[in-house]
């Protein structure tokens, strides 16, 4: 049970001067000073366009020095840092802020742990394929046990932005398309990262993100504005922020876009209205990096004096990095334009977060021996490798080509197959590449006989030698993340040309992607005769990736995100409205003429080394909702283990509904030749809607319930609710 800590904020805020108030809303991280006269975003700018090489960066940067700006600290001026992630600094700065300020009020370190931080684990895209839980919260909690261990006391994550934009960079951070994803997603990071006690020293506070709908951004092109209708934010992307609330997350940001024309950052009816008001959060609101001072780049503020005040009356707690509060706030408040009260109520959300993580009682949560001793566990690099293997999706498998046998000659082609630094994916910001496993490092390992070629010069030689071709592609890691939209989603020219030039050869090939994001792929489905999805699964890549090459691993993975046949078709996802002209063969329909209707890959596809067959489909209803019974049969020769789906549809009601909504799922092991029966729980407040007044209400109607492998491959059945 959350302890009172009222009382002493409430006590140690009325001996604050304004200027420490305001010192409480500054988030800084350490600047970089050194041989270069230029800001360091400028320097970073200058390698992004190409006025400077990456090399000419690296040497520039080797001279620079961070200024962790202790003289503001001193003054009382700084209540949290981000971007620090060593004991020996944390506790040097907390040191100052606890026995050099007037107060001694402890600092709160955040960080971007988002998927992993030593230990890093699959990008949550991938790990989202997994469809478990339970191994998300072990993932978290791994994360936040090393990341305390270093010194962080907040992980800005999880994002639980609902993504259904493939051409969206931001798309590898968080679980998919689907809103009920999301919500579970979220909901097991947030149990994962703050365990139990806050206030423990392997407990982290969890950093909702972006609050909201960041992932509607329009075109799928990061920082972007989100223009939608009330019913569609509510039902669609509000429910995962929601949840983690409900689960206790203990900090939100909002995020950098508008929403019908008001930024987040400063948008009162979100940030006081919803998340204050409606849902009762009384926890820490942080902005993005920068984002109150951008507010004049939007265009809804005229300066950051301005953008402060909105900000601050809006609801916003903390200013991370842009500086708008610590120069503006104290004469808004001196003026009169903000009333104290209000600077009040954002100092006690940072003392409260600081109270509840115990920072009072224990400053120094923990030392460089601590750290030392808690990074890169064996017992983590286990989960690590489980997390992989299960992120695994089998896209295609010609005639049952994988697993492939232990005695097969291999030849391995594409730089991604030795670049171990590529293992990890966006923001893994604590890693370190010689942590990671190589798929050509893993292959030596376990003694296979293989030929490697990074770029297919020697191809005919090597195929010549080679029982199996495998081409290994995707996206280098800097290609998907934060500000990486991309307008072609498809492959580059040069792995097609490699993938066309090893099936010339007439020998089998086996195609492993590495991305983050799901990517437009006819032309390798045609190529191809097996596509293994592999994201970028982390530091135990390459020995997962061979666990289901070579079968010691049967995939299990099943994606939850749609694959496009085509780039034009994006934003592609299943939970769709239809039409009155719904997509199909005639002339008058709602298509393109130069795509298929369909996706190259559904929502919820994947394969593996078992086949299963649902049956006996039937349902039972109580006061709570329906409860949906199925009986799944493995029909093949291998042990596996299956997702089971829950769909539904509403054919008639007072709003267009989706053509399919995700309902409930659950993952279940089963023997060849076993069966089991499986009870699928639908809530009645699930099978609720906003009519066009915006009122919740009941769906009265016939209900279509679809149970399967994936969205398109289910038996159904229809009841009646009412």
């Amino acid at each position: 049970m959350k302890k009172n800590y009222e009382k002493q904020i409430k006590e140690l805020r009325e001996k604050m001067t304004l200027e420490e108030k305001i010192g409480q809303l500054q988030q800084c991280g350490p600047s970089l000073v050194g041989a270069f006269e230029v800001s360091f975003e400028e320097l970073l700018n200058m390698m992004f366009d190409g006025r400077i090489s990456q090399e000419e960066f690296e040497r520039l940067m080797g001279t620079a020095e961070q200024d962790f700006h202790e003289e503001d600290l001193r003054a009382g001026r700084i209540g949290s840092y981000n971007g620090i992630g060593d004991a020996g600094t944390a506790n040097r700065l907390q040191k100052i802020a606890v026995e050099e300020t007037r107060l001694g009020i402890p600092l709160l370190f955040g960080y971007d742990v988002i998927h992993g931080f030593r230990t890093v684990t699959p990008i949550p895209l991938a790990e989202s394929c997994a469809w478990e839980p339970g191994l998300w919260e072990k993932t978290a909690r791994i994360a936040a046990k090393e990341a305390t261990a270093a010194g962080v006391h907040m992980t800005f994550a999880p994002m639980v932005d609902v993504a259904k934009d493939a051409r969206w960079g931001r798309v590898s951070e968080g679980a998919g398309e689907d809103v009920l994803l999301n919500s579970v997603y979220g909901v097991s990071k947030v149990k994962g990262f703050q365990g139990d006690d806050l206030s423990k020293e392997d407990a982290m506070a969890a950093c909702l993100k972006h609050f909201a709908a960041y992932g509607a951004g329009e075109a799928g092109r990061d920082y972007n504005r989100v223009d939608m209708s009330m019913q569609r934010l509510w039902e669609e992307y509000l429910p995962p922020y929601k949840a983690c609330i409900d689960a206790g997350v203990r900090a939100i940001m909002p995020a950098f876009n508008d929403i019908n024309g008001i930024p987040c950052t400063v948008n009162s009816w979100l940030l006081r209205d919803i998340l204050r008001g409606k849902w009762g959060f009384d926890g820490l609101v942080v902005s993005d990096s920068n984002a109150i001072a951008e507010c004049v780049n939007h265009g809804i503020a005229e300066d950051k004096r301005d953008a402060s005040r909105q900000a601050i009356l809006a609801g916003m707690d903390m200013d991370m990095s842009s500086n708008s509060y610590i120069e503006c706030l104290k004469e808004l408040v001196e003026n009169g334009e903000v009333e104290e009260s209000v600077l009040d109520e954002a100092v006690d959300d940072v003392l409260r977060i600081k109270f509840e993580l115990g920072l009072f009682d224990r400053p120094y949560r923990t030392n460089e021996e601590r750290e030392q001793q808690t990074m890169l566990k064996e017992e983590y690099r286990a989960i690590a490798l489980e997390a992989a293997e299960k992120s695994i999706v089998l896209l295609k498998n010609e005639e049952n080509l994988l697993p492939l046998k232990s005695d097969a000659k291999v030849g391995i082609f594409g730089a991604l197959a030795a670049d171990k630094g590529q293992m990890t994916g966006a923001w893994a910001i604590g890693a370190n590449p010689d942590d990671c496993v190589s798929i050509v490092e893993a292959l030596k390992a376990r003694g296979i006989s293989y030929q490697y070629s990074t770029d297919g010069s020697n191809l005919l030689e090597i195929a010549s030698e080679s029982d199996i071709l495998v081409a290994v592609i995707g996206e280098r890691k800097e290609e998907s993340g934060e500000a990486a939209s991309r307008a072609d989603i498809t492959l580059h020219s040069e792995d097609l040309a490699l993938v066309r030039n090893l099936q010339a050869t007439s020998k089998p090939v086996v195609a492993v992607l590495l991305n983050g994001r799901p990517l437009a792929i006819p032309e390798l489905d045609q190529m191809a005769s097996a596509i293994i999805e592999a994201w970028h699964l982390g530091i135990e890549a390459g020995n997962a990736i061979l666990n289901v090459l070579y079968g010691d691993v049967n995939p299990s993975g099943k994606l939850t995100t749609t694959f496009p046949a085509t780039v034009g078709q994006c934003p592609m996802y299943y939970a769709h409205m239809n039409t009155g002209r719904p997509g199909g063969k005639s002339k008058f329909t709602s298509k393109y003429l130069d795509a298929p209707v369909d996706p190259l890959y559904p929502f919820g596809y994947g394969l593996s080394y078992t086949t299963y067959a649902y049956e006996d489909l039937k349902f039972e209803k109580d006061e709570d909702g329906v409860h949906v019974i199925v009986t799944v049969r493995n029909t093949g020769e291998r042990a596996g283990e299956e997702i089971v789906q829950c769909y539904t549809q509403m054919p008639y009601a007072k709003r267009v509904r989706p053509v399919r909504e995700l309902k409930s799922f659950t993952k279940i092991a089963l023997e060849p030749g076993e069966a089991k029966q499986v009870e699928l729980k639908i809530t009645n407040d699930n099978l609720e809607y906003y009519d066009w007044e915006m009122n919740r209400i009941p769906y009265e109607g016939k209900l279509k319930v679809y149970v399967g492998g994936n969205v398109q491959d289910t038996i159904v059945e229809e009841l009646a609710l009412s």
